[in-house]
């Protein structure tokens, strides 16, 4: 076997340090990229177990508000109908953005797995980086533990591509806007659509419900 480039040894952590290196070390041991990158894939698995438990939660919240719209309006008391039906509303609103969120470092997380088994770690992390940047801006006023969490992953990731991109002197940065994030991102949300609809029965309207009553009054 020939021997490891640079870039291979810093990505297998083998950086073959001088005698100074070692001693410096001691002191300030550098990690491998390829630990950076399973440390960073940690934090994702980590940060959708946690969409996941909030996400079911809202779920049950949506589930009794939607029981509750179908009493009162049985009850007749329209306005209670419609206001339990306007929070029902609110709530789906965040999940389907949660569940984005989570589609997305879902594919994130399996895109970082590739990129550990092959290391092309410069090219491949651009869109990668851009996605996590905007899922963190996006869940930054919703939960904040979440985008802390995410933004630990943004640095860690940033680190891992100026490493390499020193290394193999092809440094690239990330741009949170560039094509390929964005068909992460639309991708994301259209499977977020599916399992909104497989997850959250579809709410009936007020004129749905009072034309279902007003059968019901006249007997067809």
């Amino acid at each position: 076997m020939g021997k490891l480039s640079k870039f291979d040894k810093m990505w297998e952590g083998d950086t073959g340090p001088t005698f100074y290196e070692k001693v410096k070390n001691v002191f300030k041991p550098k990690e491998p990229l390829k630990y950076k990158l399973a440390l960073a894939q940690y934090k994702l698995r980590s940060t959708i177990s946690r969409l996941e438990v909030f996400i079911n939660r809202l779920q049950e919240r949506d589930k009794l508000l939607f029981e509750r719209v179908i009493d009162a309006y049985m009850a007749k008391d329209h306005a209670r109908a419609t206001m339990y039906a306007n929070e029902v509303a609110e709530i789906r609103k965040l999940v389907k953005m949660l569940l984005r969120t989570q589609v997305a470092l879902e594919q994130v997380s399996l895109r970082l797995e590739t990129i550990r088994e092959i290391g092309e770690v410069v090219v491949s992390l651009g869109p990668i980086l851009g996605v996590v940047h905007e899922l963190r801006r996006v869940v930054k006023g919703l939960m904040p533990e979440v985008s802390i969490e995410l933004a630990e992953v943004e640095e860690i990731l940033q680190s891992v591509v100026i490493e390499a991109g020193e290394l193999t002197g092809t440094g690239v940065g990330f741009v949170p806007t560039s094509p390929d994030a964005k068909k992460i991102l639309e991708e994301a949300a259209i499977i977020a659509e599916q399992r909104m609809k497989e997850k959250f029965p579809e709410l009936p309207t007020v004129e749905k419900l009072v034309g279902e009553e007003a059968k019901a009054e006249s007997g067809t």
